[in-house]
């Protein structure tokens, strides 16, 4: 297993990428079948989003200055993407906004990872050393038990996007 950090990140998002498809394959499914997949998916963008706000996005915003404004875009929408999960973690499948909302959830997450692995990526792989990257991602596979199941409260979120931009 590769301790590279983002190679763990693009595990997580090819990961994602199932999830979010079996979701769409589902839509018109039973409810059980529509709740269990974005409980699912909770929890790997909870754990996700946790990782990267914790161990990658401050460690490249340390050593890469000139990548500030990629990484406070990237806080951003890791912002809109946990409002959207924590409201999703407090519905139902048969709430009549529940696809709705979970599809809006599905257009920002595909539009972060898009943005992440074809502009972001590259530029942190081609600042950092192979021995970096393999150190972000120990730190992240060590945090990795350790991170949040289940979403956040959005006044949590707005305290904790606060405190990193303080």
């Amino acid at each position: 297993m590769s301790t590279d950090a983002i190679v763990l990140l693009k595990e997580d998002h090819k990961e994602m990428r199932r999830l979010l498809k079996a979701f769409q394959d589902a839509e018109e499914g039973p409810a059980s079948q529509r709740q269990k997949l974005v409980d699912q998916i909770l929890e790997a963008l909870t754990v996700h989003t946790y990782l990267e706000n914790e161990v990658m996005y401050p460690e490249v915003r340390r050593l890469l200055p000139d990548l500030e404004d990629d990484i406070l875009e990237s806080y951003e929408e890791h912002h809109v993407a946990d409002v959207l999960c924590a409201e999703l973690a407090g519905m139902d499948a048969t709430d009549e906004r529940f696809n709705a909302k979970t599809t809006v959830l599905i257009e920002n997450v595909t539009h972060h990872v898009e943005e992440e692995e074809e502009e972001w990526f590259p530029k942190v792989r081609d600042a950092l050393g192979r021995k970096q990257l393999q150190e972000i991602g120990e730190r992240m596979i060590a945090l990795r038990a350790d991170a949040p199941r289940t979403p956040t409260a959005p006044k949590a979120i707005k305290k904790a996007m606060d405190a990193v931009t303080a």
